[in-house]
């Protein structure tokens, strides 16, 4: 491999990142372990540039910070750059501004939602990855020459994928479409975890009363801090049932640590004092501060109303090829089922839904929901069945 810079010194780093400065856009990748950490560590970040390519040791580097702030200059290409960028947020509180993601792109053009880096770089470039170390660990050194091949192939092809992909964009008149959706994956406060909310994300949630409610948001809390603090996964902490077992409890002695089976003598000691100051914040909560239920099921007749926008909605999808949850999530389906606007503006409201969405969907199924519109089916007869919606 020729034009391949090892970057393993801060010396080498700091070269690197002039380099990024002069450089209007690179190619990314990252490989990282998540098994053992709350958040993930970086092992390998893989940037291709016009004219060669970089591996960067983050293991032999004390301060990877001025290479992510270094990606603030140029654009930033990827594929499925959700993960990257996380990392990124997380551990750095830093994303570059100026993202493209390929498969965000691709599913703007009928690749579907979760199309792969090898099917897409077979589809657009003719070539087939070797895809030969994808469970490799990481953390070993020094890398193997496979594990090196492994690592330039996944950034080797972006660049001119973004390029084939941006002329396909533009002739179709979706690349703003996909700016637009580049522009909320480099949005920080898409990475920030909202601490009011992760009770939610408890099973079981939906069937605890709010005071429960309370007590289960601040052992989450709880858990979610101590979790960051040590960099462990919040299992490691405490498991879900146990933090949804003690919500139902509501304890006020340790004794009481005992009826939960799943919750061992190690982590009473450990947690017990903290987990009692947190069901007793939770209590002295006024009921107006109390999180609010979750929603439980929708009912029969307003589960009939979601099921009739998925359909426009998935026509739609199927008429501009674009996968139907990428124009109309669920959750924002069920909104405005469960709080029936009743108006055009305030339907667009409580739909939500970003202005290239709105323009495709938005009206369509306000003519449904408001009876200016009937739902047709043509063509059943002849094999091809359509969905219309008709004044």
């Amino acid at each position: 491999m020729t034009n391949v810079q090892t970057v393993d010194t801060p010396q080498a780093l700091g070269a690197l990142c002039e380099r990024l400065a002069r450089s209007p856009r690179v190619g990314i990748d990252t490989e990282f372990h998540n098994e053992r950490s709350y958040t993930a560590r970086l092992m390998v970040v893989q940037i291709a540039f016009e004219d060669g390519f970089a591996i960067v040791d983050p293991l032999a580097l004390p301060d990877l910070a001025p290479l992510v702030t270094a990606l603030s200059k140029p654009t930033v290409v990827g594929h499925a750059l959700g993960s990257d960028l996380k990392i990124f947020a997380e551990r750095f509180g830093i994303v570059p501004p100026d993202v493209f993601d390929c498969q965000v792109a691709a599913a703007f053009l009928g690749y579907g939602l979760s199309i792969s880096l090898a099917d897409l770089v077979r589809d657009l470039q003719g070539v087939r990855l070797k895809k030969l170390h994808t469970v490799s660990d990481w953390s070993k050194r020094p890398l193997s020459a496979g594990q090196l091949e492994y690592l330039i192939e996944d950034v080797a092809h972006l660049l001119e994928m973004q390029t084939v992909l941006t002329r396909r964009l533009q002739e179709k008149n979706r690349y703003e479409w996909v700016r637009e959706e580049c522009r909320q994956l480099a949005d920080l406060d898409r990475y920030r975890v909202d601490e009011r909310k992760l009770y939610a994300r408890i099973p079981g949630a939906n069937r605890l009363n709010r005071r429960e409610l309370a007590v289960l948001s601040e052992l989450a809390r709880l858990r979610d801090r101590l979790a960051r603090e040590r960099d462990v996964p919040l299992k490691y902490i405490m498991p879900d049932d146990v933090l949804a077992g003690l919500a139902t409890l509501r304890p006020h002695r340790l004794e009481e640590f005992a009826q939960l089976r799943r919750f061992d003598a190690g982590g009473r000691r450990a947690l017990g004092p903290a987990i009692l100051d947190a069901v007793k914040t939770a209590e002295a909560l006024p009921e107006a501060e109390l999180p609010p239920r979750i929603h439980r099921s929708l009912g029969n007749a307003r589960e009939t109303l979601v099921a009739l926008m998925s359909v426009v909605v998935g026509e739609i999808a199927r008429e501009n090829e674009i996968p139907a949850s990428l124009l109309a999530p669920r959750a924002s389906l069920e909104r405005v089922a469960r709080d029936v606007p009743g108006n055009r503006d305030a339907f667009a409201a409580s739909l939500a839904l970003s202005s290239w969405r709105m323009h495709l969907v938005g009206e369509r199924l306000w003519q449904l929901l408001s009876g200016e519109a009937a739902m047709r089916i043509e063509g059943y007869a002849d094999g091809d069945p359509r969905i219309l919606l008709q004044s």
